[in-house]
């Protein structure tokens, strides 16, 4: 599991992508640039992303049919996308963004002050969804000790209990096996 989050960015122009590069500098976020939608979902096989900034008018698989294929996937399909597109103001083309489940639409020129800002949110979100996924595992292993360890007493007891004149014996090593895991 990456410590570091990840946007990735999808846009057929280069210079767009040297300038989402540029706007997202400073922020605690590795930015993978990627020219189609093909190659977006090639990079979602091989890596975990905090947001997908991506690009609704591209040739070929356009950015409606990469977040489709995006959303359809169980492994990418709460990856937050927002779009980014140069079109005027077309409600229509909006609400296909959204249709498509794009949390975000921003039309061409946008403020980067308020890209970083979503940026920033997204990226803290799966920071925080990271952290809470490894406390969980943390929870678990210490629940799959305590049922270990638990179980361990419950045998001792039992043999304490017992007639059986080596049972005192068989506890502690019951015990010690428990206490310092399997092997010691």
């Amino acid at each position: 599991m990456s410590d570091i989050a990840k946007a990735l960015l999808v846009d057929d122009r280069r210079e767009n992508l040297l300038a989402l590069e540029a706007i997202l500098q400073g922020l605690p976020v590795q930015s993978v640039a990627v020219e189609s939608g093909e190659a977006a979902l090639k990079q979602l096989l091989v890596d975990d992303f905090a947001v997908i900034l991506l690009d609704a008018q591209m040739p070929d698989m356009d950015g409606f049919e990469t977040a489709s294929h995006i959303k359809r996937r169980e492994r990418t399909r709460h990856v937050p996308i927002i779009f980014l597109t140069a079109a005027d103001r077309d409600a229509q083309l909006a609400l296909r963004g959204y249709a498509v489940g794009a949390v975000d639409y921003l039309t061409k020129p946008f403020d980067p002050w308020v890209l970083r800002a979503k940026v920033s949110v997204f990226v803290e979100l799966w920071t925080k969804s990271r952290q809470l996924m490894a406390q969980s595992e943390t929870v678990r292993e210490r629940e799959t000790r305590w049922r270990a360890l638990t179980g361990a007493v419950d045998e001792a007891t039992a043999l304490l209990r017992g007639d059986d004149p080596e049972g005192v014996a068989r506890a502690v090593e019951t015990l010690e096996q428990a206490r310092w895991g399997p092997g010691a």
